[in-house]
């Protein structure tokens, strides 16, 4: 007795029978004010920086690519030529970010032309055209490729070595709004370039970003599938509700089954490893004759691996065995519980559809992070200087390069060949350009922040809801008309500062994480193994770390939502309750986590088949109505259905997860505030009663005394 008393004296004494508790605190006030008031102002300094991002960005570069003179290509005066033209691709220096190509392309000094099309057949200029007028070399043969305003009386030689227009052309394909040539294209001779390094070049860049004949086929598949696709994710939905309503009738027998299933697959592999033991001992096959090797499907063939694995099953067999004997009563509890949880589903439906509201507000604050850091990577104004392509030759000593210039005003009648003012790129000299690195290191903390915060939301929310129908003492009557939209309303109007402080500590914990995985990205090729080791577990325990918050905040949020308590007392009396009854706690998480896995593995492996066997064709004679598509790639929308159907599964059953989670809090609060007297009634579920022992001295459709 007295080794509990201490133990319950530890972890904080057990909750004391309040008369006027009747559920959720309604009077209650608001908590975490000053977390409240910086989150505020937090949300009004990303909302500045998404104005000042706006106001200095332009995304045009990103959506559309530059010519010489700096002109958008497919846009304005350039409207009918989309794609940009390199006169000398090999000249370019090709950067392996894909980004940073599409932002700025890639580093090359040679002239860029914004084209209808690109080069379909290749081309080189012969040697008895160099005397030859450029209008009958290059417009009379439909070659429009030369930069504007080149004259057709120009001979081509001139144009060459002004590099007013290209001397070879290459069949290309456009990518990223530029004309990039096909791998197999045969090269002219070039100084200093092989045909095998350009091919392998080519071949390596159209891997990376020209996935246009793809896009298209994979468009005209979703243009075909998508309504069967709308009818697979409806059917997980069906599956999923299904699911969870039927709850109530076969938990019991459901989480019994699984558990024999887990104990059926432990002694299949008990048998298999001892099978495998006894016929590689009888060869004689020990590791001493392997030695080590870092071929670890080697050790496949020696007796002591199976031993091994047959020790290991077998102690994860006796273990799950005697919990089911010495455990079998918390057991029951667990499955009473989700049976429970079920019900409370079924009284609140609306319940099961907030999720589809968290969504929203997530691709808000994702739409709103990703538009905020692609206008601020893109501001500043652009710069031009002069550029030629051989500043050696006559008449170009003179000439003050790279210095700024207006590309309007083109030097046509300059002496220096070639001379021309190009695009260099974007001044970086600006109070904004000076600050983006900070702009963008507040976007991302403003990204982890209300993402973490819309979460947190939805769960006090969902608990609230949830709490309110476990407190009812008589069911459904004295549920609340409408808990979902209120228990939101007090959610928002008291509770937004503790919301915001539990989302800060995570956000801090994933931030954490975000920069050493940074840091062991940039050191990876550098590390030593002690070093490789440190950063590891490092790794390990702000992993650990962020899994116990978030199941802390989890917790801490329904004691929220029931007592309107600040942040941190809350946290404090949910974990010092979870504590006091620690047991209960990991059987109700493991056979809650088994019953929801097999509930996703039913939701998503059956829409799956289903989508296979009608998308591949295998099911005979449905009617022309409903025959399969014509597909390019019939896995897509397979994919597509399947990835859908775990979305739609993950979302129900968070809903769940979340219903147990808090029935569960109430429930063992009704244990140390109640003891079933006609005072103190004890308010769970007719199952739990009989189980625990215990009855209301109540009498039935009796009222409980105020």
């Amino acid at each position: 007795m007295g080794g509990k008393q201490d133990q319950n004296e530890v972890y904080g004494t057990p909750a004391k029978y309040d008369p006027s508790f009747r559920g959720p605190i309604k009077n209650r006030s608001c908590t975490d004010i000053i977390c409240c008031v910086l989150f505020f102002l937090f949300i009004l300094g990303y909302i500045a920086v998404g104005l000042v991002a706006w106001v200095y960005g332009d995304p045009q570069q990103v959506l559309y690519p530059r010519n010489s003179t700096g002109a958008y290509c497919g846009i304005g005066e350039n409207k009918d030529k989309p794609y940009l033209l390199y006169f000398n691709i090999f000249s370019c220096v090709l950067t392996t970010n894909i980004i940073a190509i599409t932002q700025n392309g890639p580093a090359c000094p040679t002239p860029q032309v914004c084209v209808s099309s690109c080069p379909e057949v290749p081309w080189t200029v012969e040697t008895d055209q160099l005397s030859q007028p450029v209008g009958q070399v290059f417009y009379a043969a439909n070659r429009n490729f030369c930069l504007p305003g080149v004259p057709g009386d120009m001979q081509v030689l001139q144009s060459l070595r002004q590099e007013l227009c290209p001397s070879f052309l290459l069949p290309s394909t456009p990518a990223l709004g530029r004309c990039f040539p096909w791998s197999n294209s045969t090269v002219p001779e070039l100084p200093g370039i092989s045909n095998m390094s350009v091919a392998q070049g080519i071949s390596g860049l159209l891997d990376s970003v020209n996935a246009r004949d793809i896009s298209v086929k994979i468009f005209e598949d979703f243009a075909q599938s998508w309504y069967w696709i709308l009818i697979a994710l409806g059917v997980a939905l069906v599956l999923s509700l299904l699911f969870i309503l039927l709850l109530r009738l076969v938990a019991g027998p459901l989480v019994f089954v699984l558990i024999i299933g887990v104990l059926g697959v432990l002694a299949y592999g008990i048998y298999h490893s001892w099978e495998e033991y006894r016929v590689l001992r009888d060869k004689g096959a020990s590791i001493s004759q392997l030695g080590f090797t870092t071929n670890l499907s080697a050790y496949s063939s020696v007796q002591e691996t199976w031993l091994a694995a047959l020790i290991v099953l077998a102690v994860l067999e006796g273990i799950l065995l005697l919990m089911l004997i010495f455990l079998r009563q918390r057991i029951r509890i667990a499955i009473a519980l989700l049976e429970e949880a079920s019900r409370a589903v079924g009284q609140m439906m609306s319940t099961m559809f907030y999720p589809l509201f968290t969504f929203v507000l997530l691709l808000v604050c994702i739409a709103y992070w990703a538009m905020t850091a692609l206008y601020l990577a893109t501001s500043g104004q652009p710069q031009y200087v002069f550029w030629a392509p051989n500043v050696s030759l006559s008449g170009c000593e003179n000439v003050p390069m790279n210095t700024s210039c207006n590309p309007m005003d083109q030097p046509v009648n300059s002496s220096c060949p070639g001379l021309m003012c190009v695009f260099q790129g974007y001044l970086s000299t600006g109070l904004v350009q000076r600050s983006l690195f900070n702009l963008q290191i507040y976007g991302v903390l403003g990204l982890f922040w209300t993402i973490n915060w819309v979460l947190a939301l939805g769960q006090c929310v969902l608990a609230g809801a949830f709490a309110s129908f476990y407190w009812a003492f008589h069911k459904p009557r004295d549920i609340p008309t409408f808990p979902l939209s209120s228990a939101f309303i007090r959610t928002l109007r008291y509770h937004t500062g503790s919301l915001a402080f539990g989302a800060l500590i995570l956000t801090l914990v994933q931030i954490a994480r975000v920069i050493l995985e940074y840091i062991d990205h940039k050191l990876r090729g550098t590390q030593n193994p002690m070093a490789r080791c440190i950063m590891c577990c490092f790794k390990c325990c702000l992993w650990c770390l962020e899994k116990f918050i978030k199941f802390l905040n989890r917790n801490a949020y329904i004691m929220i939502a029931i007592y309107g308590k600040n942040f941190c007392v809350s946290a404090k009396n949910a974990f010092m309750l979870l504590m006091r009854n620690i047991v209960r706690v990991v059987v109700l998480d493991k056979v809650t986590d088994l019953l929801l896995f097999f509930g996703k593995l039913l939701v998503v492996g059956g829409v799956g088949v289903l989508s296979f066997f009608f998308f591949t064709g295998r099911i005979q004679g449905l009617g022309k109505d409903i025959e399969s598509p014509q597909l390019n790639y019939y896995w897509l929308p397979i994919m597509t259905s399947i990835l859908g159907a775990y979305v739609i599964a993950s979302g129900f059953f968070s809903v769940f997860g979340m219903c147990v989670d808090t029935l569960f809090l109430c429930f063992l609060e009704d244990l140390e505030r109640n003891d079933g007297s006609v005072d103190r009634p004890y308010y769970m579920s007719k199952a739990l009663l009989k189980i625990l022992g215990k009855k209301n001295e109540v009498p039935p459709g009796g009222k409980r005394k105020k």
